[in-house]
């Protein structure tokens, strides 16, 4: 069997950013419409600035008790953030993960520099487990739902 890649393990092949300028709360409704743990930071002219993670928001906005609706996700960006290729094996991706403390990678390819996305470390999780996760925040809404 063929190593996938991180473009291939991807779950969400589309660019979820804001604007440099955009509030942490804002971020945080992007993040939650598309159901992702990250957004990306892109300027006007699309060049990518940093990224904002789930993580990012508990430990630099909650944890310092940081209003949301005024501090810009500027301001608690993890600026410049480490980026791979999408032709990079996923095993490749997780050591970079592993090695360097965090669960995102921008793909960005290599030639153009175009932004395919982010790849998360629940990307390189195996199929089966994504489904488990999947049947499992299904049930926990069922079971909010339900009370």
């Amino acid at each position: 069997m063929t190593e996938r890649t991180v473009f291939q393990s991807m779950a969400q092949r589309h660019v979820i950013s804001v604007l440099p300028t955009a509030t942490v709360y804002m971020a945080a409704c992007v993040m939650t419409r598309a159901n992702s743990s990250s957004v990306l930071v892109i300027d006007a002219s699309n060049t990518m600035l940093g990224i904002v993670t789930e993580r990012d928001l508990m430990a630099r906005v909650l944890a310092k008790a940081l209003d949301p609706a005024t501090t810009t996700v500027a301001d608690i960006m993890t600026r410049s953030p480490q980026c791979v290729s999408p032709e990079t094996k996923v095993a490749d991706a997780v050591l970079i993960m592993i090695e360097r403390g965090f669960r995102h990678l921008a793909v960005v390819t290599a030639d153009t520099n175009k932004i395919l996305g982010v790849f998360s470390v629940r990307d390189a999780m195996p199929r089966e487990v994504n489904a488990a996760v999947s049947l499992a925040e299904f049930n926990e809404q069922v079971n909010d739902a339900l009370g």
